[in-house]
């Protein structure tokens, strides 16, 4: 961009001054068993950390009912999480960068399985909520730093294949929260269900300190202000990873609205389901990461701009394809909302470094202001989908979520006007 200076980029894909590499630690390779202990734990880290950050999501209709509380006021106890985890996110990267990756995500884990257990004994909706947000904000160390602890870690080789699975342990946890809490609840109520994830949440952070091996490739950077309020300014700055920031929070806004209205639609006439058969549609999930592997292939077939706004339409024709008052019909729409969503976000999450590194913007920084909008979108959104259920029920959360996803299209067409940094497609 005209006038720009840009700055050195590092290894690890920040810009500033460069940092040593940590002696000559190569990584650990697949079959090794560092590999092994590296993967297994973050596999657990991920499903720990979702399933805590989406455990309420099935128990909405129960919490509203057992608080006396609007189906909008129970979004809170969703949206509170993600407001928290997505603030920190901004704290917890560039803190990971002094006192370490293991560190933060060993204080992480511990610290969120305390609260989630504090969680189950919550005595009034209030406190319920200000311990949701401090959730959010104890689960933020693992997805501040689990691609960087990965790429530090393992070989070069294995950084794909191992990310894979780190996300697969994830989209894994978001549905086990949501199936365990939905199971337990129908059988003991909220309170037993939220303590049943916090004791799975334990367990998880237990595996990791037995397992997890200590950094070898990590070198501890000087805290300086001035370095990152300059890698914040010039993250702020492209267009493109603007546009980009907010495709993630308009499409994940869409799909938390949708997640968070469903169970009041699949607990009401003329469905009448039980809170663990509602908590079934869930099972959903596996379908996005299909998808979103399948949109990483196309992107690198057919370009990120081509597959983003087809991802878009798939999306809308799902949240369109649950409108009729048939079960069928909304699991398959769930499921292709679902679909569309995950390629969405599977690829622009990825475009935001590659953009940010062939910008010379740290690929860190602009990686957490995409999480933070996503993050912030899906608090925003989910939260509104409760009002729009109170005022005009399915009919009106349909309406909602399809306006989120059409904005996101029209953002992704206009990436087409925003010029490419890749030498290779410009």
């Amino acid at each position: 961009m005209a006038g720009r200076v840009l700055m050195p980029v590092r290894q690890d894909g920040s810009s500033g001054v460069a940092r040593p590499a940590a002696g000559t630690h190569v990584g650990h390779r697949a079959g090794e068993a560092g590999y092994r202990r590296v993967t297994a734990s973050l596999v657990a880290a991920g499903i720990a950390t979702f399933a805590l950050l989406y455990s309420t999501q099935a128990l909405l209709p129960e919490l509203a009912r057992s608080f006396s509380v609007s189906a909008a006021q129970s979004t809170l106890s969703l949206s509170l999480t993600t407001v928290g985890l997505g603030g920190a996110l901004l704290v917890a990267g560039p803190l990971s960068e002094v006192v370490g990756r293991t560190r933060l995500i060993h204080l992480s884990l511990t610290s969120s399985a305390v609260v989630a257990l504090a969680c189950a004994v919550a005595p009034t909706w209030e406190v319920l909520l200000v311990l949701r947000l401090l959730e959010g904000v104890t689960l933020a160390g693992l997805p501040a730093v689990a691609t960087a602890y990965l790429h530090e870690e393992l070989h070069r080789d294995t950084h794909a294949r191992a990310a894979g699975l780190y996300i697969g342990g994830t989209a894994l946890g978001g549905m086990t929260g949501r199936l365990v809490t939905g199971a337990v609840a129908d059988v003991a109520g909220w309170r037993w269900a939220l303590a049943a994830v916090g004791v799975v949440v334990a367990l998880c952070a237990l595996a990791v300190w037995l397992l997890l091996p200590p950094s070898r490739g990590f070198v501890p950077a000087p805290a300086r202000l001035g370095v990152l309020a300059t890698m914040a300014r010039r993250a702020l700055a492209d267009r493109g990873l603007l546009t980009l920031y907010a495709v993630g929070a308009c499409s994940a806004g869409a799909l938390v609205a949708v997640f968070n209205a469903v169970g009041f639609r699949l607990t009401a006439a003329p469905f009448s389901l039980g809170l663990a058969a509602a908590g079934l549609v869930f099972l959903v999930y596996p379908v996005g990461s299909v998808s979103s592997a399948l949109a990483g292939r196309l992107a690198g077939r057919f370009s990120r701009r081509a597959v983003v706004p087809v991802g878009c339409l798939a999306a809308v024709a799902g949240v369109l394809l649950t409108l009729p008052a048939s079960l069928p019909l909304l699991v398959a729409g769930l499921a292709v909302l679902t679909a569309g969503f995950f390629a969405v976000h599977g690829v622009a999450s990825g475009w935001v470094p590659a953009r940010a590194r062939a910008g010379g913007v740290a690929a860190g920084q602009a990686a957490s202001f995409y999480l933070f909008a996503y993050y912030l979108g899906s608090s925003v959104f989910g939260s509104l989908a409760g009002t729009a259920w109170t005022a005009g029920a399915w009919p009106a959360v349909v309406a909602l979520a399809s306006a989120l996803l059409v904005l996101s299209g029209l953002l992704a067409l206009w990436l087409w006007r925003i010029p490419s940094l890749d030498p290779l497609r410009r």
